[in-house]
């Protein structure tokens, strides 16, 4: 089969989770036979509306289109709402000579709705949509816009089409399945896919950032903090867990990324006098990968106003190089069952800071923990979170749907 894969970002230019894991799963359809095609923004100045290019033997299609990381709010949400006009605008005349057998379409961001569906009927084939945070839900309970406000109604206009356009919609936990049908009971096309990770080694080039060298850590245990640096991750709560360690003069906290919180972390560590905190700028994936197998503790982090329950995607990374996993989440998110479960790490409620402080003592404290939690981590990992597994369970959704669309 040809699937279009249609994501906001995507490597190599992106050092973000889901363009990774996007990348990853398209290597992985092409591993198991099928073509892909990937179709996300480029770039403002690009010569031409439609750029193609070949990466690590993916064909990759991106469209002329106005910056959407990295800038104000309103700039991101101007271009954001544009995206569908400026990828059919880029892609109509070169789609006419290809068809696509599905489309798998990645939320965040909700704007592609409408080019799904043009897609969808320029091929006649059917749509999957990998639905990973419940935007615009997370924003008001956050207070950066209101309930019932205009800009709240703009932006359900825009989710609700990119619902409709999805024949199957996968949420990224049970507990977040059972809030989307609660929510949302008109969609009952909905089912459970996870985050996934490729599972093979790693392999450290020779000329690898050597992180405890260039920091000067040498005999430190390293906790790193590794993706978004935003509101919904609710940074202060790492920062002051670093804070409540500075006694500890065996741990050091570093924190890798971009987003919206990174001055707030620059003036906490220096309102708090931190000498136990590292920041550095987003990096190549590569290069975040030779760090990951040089640190000693995964660290994550979701804010506490939020009413749906997401899985990050960056703790895949964690268990793939056997680092046990330290976080806290919202009241009622069901990681704290599964890493709990399998012995991988500790979980909490983003609030409860007493324990969070303890998890990290014990772990900096005791090497035979880190090892025992990593190891159990990395188990987890292939037994429930492997790209494998999530690509063989969507293509049997266009596999069982051809099956039916061909007796009709």
């Amino acid at each position: 089969m040809h699937f279009a894969l249609i994501i906001d970002d995507y490597l190599p230019s992106s050092t973000r989770v889901a363009a990774k894991m996007m990348h990853e799963l398209a290597l992985e359809l092409v591993h198991l036979g099928h073509s892909v095609t990937v179709i996300t923004p480029g770039h403002p100045h690009q010569k031409y509306k439609l750029d193609c290019m070949i990466v690590d033997g993916v064909s990759v299609w991106r469209f002329r289109s106005g910056k959407i990381k990295d800038i104000s709010h309103i700039m991101r949400g101007i271009n954001e709402s544009l995206l569908s006009f400026r990828a059919w605008f880029a892609i109509r005349t070169k789609i006419k000579s290809i068809n696509f057998d599905g489309v798998i379409y990645y939320s965040p961001s909700i704007f592609f709705g409408n080019v799904v569906e043009k897609i969808k009927e320029e091929s006649n084939c059917r749509s999957y949509l990998i639905l990973r945070d419940l935007f615009p839900q997370w924003i008001i309970d956050e207070g950066m816009i209101k309930k019932n406000s205009l800009l709240e109604k703009y932006f359900r206009f825009f989710e609700r089409k990119c619902y409709q356009a999805a024949d199957n919609i996968s949420l990224m936990s049970p507990n977040n399945k059972i809030l989307f049908n609660k929510v949302n009971p008109e969609y009952i096309n909905t089912d459970v896919l996870f985050n996934w990770c490729r599972c093979g080694p790693h392999v450290k080039k020779d000329n690898a950032l050597n992180i405890r060298e260039q920091l000067n850590l040498e005999g430190k245990v390293l906790f790193l903090y590794g993706g978004n640096l935003g509101k919904a991750q609710d940074m202060e709560n790492l920062v002051r867990l670093a804070k409540n360690m500075r006694n500890n003069n065996k741990a050091h906290f570093i924190f890798i990324g971009q987003g919206d919180e990174v001055d707030l972390i620059h003036n906490l560590s220096k309102e708090w006098r931190l000498n136990n905190f590292s920041y550095l700028p987003s990096i190549s994936q590569d290069s975040f990968e030779d760090i990951l197998s040089q640190v000693d503790v995964g660290l994550f982090s979701l804010a506490k106003f939020h009413t749906t329950h997401n899985f990050p995607g960056k703790i895949l990374g964690y268990m793939l190089h056997s680092l046990p996993i330290l976080g806290s989440v919202n009241d009622g998110n069901d990681l704290v069952d599964v890493i709990t479960e399998a012995n991988a790490g500790y979980v909490f409620v983003n609030g409860d800071d007493d324990s969070l402080f303890n998890a990290a003592q014990l772990l900096t404290n005791d090497a035979h923990l880190r090892r025992l939690k990593g190891n159990n981590a990395h188990k987890l990992l292939l037994n429930k979170f492997s790209v494998t597994a999530a690509a063989k369970k969507i293509i049997s959704f266009f596999n069982l749907n051809s099956l039916k669309d061909s007796r009709l």
